[in-house]
């Protein structure tokens, strides 16, 4: 029986390993490949909003890894996802973003959502996905964005013990407020994991794993 294969979308060489061990843990039946390219989430943060010119490329790695040989496609960066979407109409093959399994998790698990980014860029995507599931599962919901300030900036100018202690306060806050907490960006996973028992008061959802479990499923 021919193995699947399962190609993966990057827009950080930093989350191949990640998603490399999901893999390996969750899939261990099927072959995956990578394509990653850093300068999508730049000139996305550069423009200030997802550009025409950053979702045609967004369509063409999609081709690219459907040419590959891809039976199934995950591109695992929040802030393209409406490309993604876009580019996945005209794929032969299943394209899911990486976001929308925890998406799911979330509405399901509570009628108040909270959702953390430390990017505009990667929480208005975040929100608006969350937004457009509840409504394909019938659910109403009340929808709390919030922007770990300076966080992203931190992180870039590489103190990312600040990054850390910016997420981990907005986590604490949003905490008391909702019944379930989505991160939009992978990379804030870590820190939940720093947070004493007292201050996770809700369930926080990260993509990575969740979304490797969907494919598990489907695969």
């Amino acid at each position: 029986m021919k193995r699947k294969k399962l190609g993966l979308i990057h827009t950080s060489a930093t989350l191949v390993p990640i998603f490399a061990q999901l893999c390996k843990e969750k899939l261990p039946g099927v072959e995956t490949f990578n394509i990653a390219d850093d300068s999508l989430v730049k000139g996305i943060v550069a423009a200030g909003s997802l550009t025409a010119q950053i979702s045609r490329r967004v369509a063409g790695y999609i081709e690219s890894a459907e040419l590959a040989g891809a039976d199934y496609i995950m591109v695992t960066c929040s802030s393209i996802g409406p490309a993604v979407e876009a580019g996945a109409k005209l794929a032969g093959v299943p394209v899911l973003r990486v976001d929308q399994p925890m998406a799911d998790k979330a509405v399901a698990a509570g009628k108040r959502i909270g959702v953390i980014a430390t990017l505009r860029t990667t929480l208005e995507p975040t929100a608006d996905l969350i937004q457009r599931r509840a409504a394909i599962a019938g659910k109403r919901i009340k929808l709390t964005s919030r922007l770990a300030e300076g966080a992203f900036d931190a992180l870039m100018s590489g103190d990312a013990a600040k990054h850390d202690v910016l997420v981990a306060a907005a986590l604490k806050k949003l905490s008391k407020q909702v019944d379930v907490i989505a991160l939009a960006q992978a990379s804030m996973a870590r820190v939940v994991d720093m947070l004493a028992p007292e201050d996770r008061r809700v369930p926080i959802l990260a993509s990575p794993g969740i979304a490797v479990d969907y494919l598990a499923g489907v695969l």
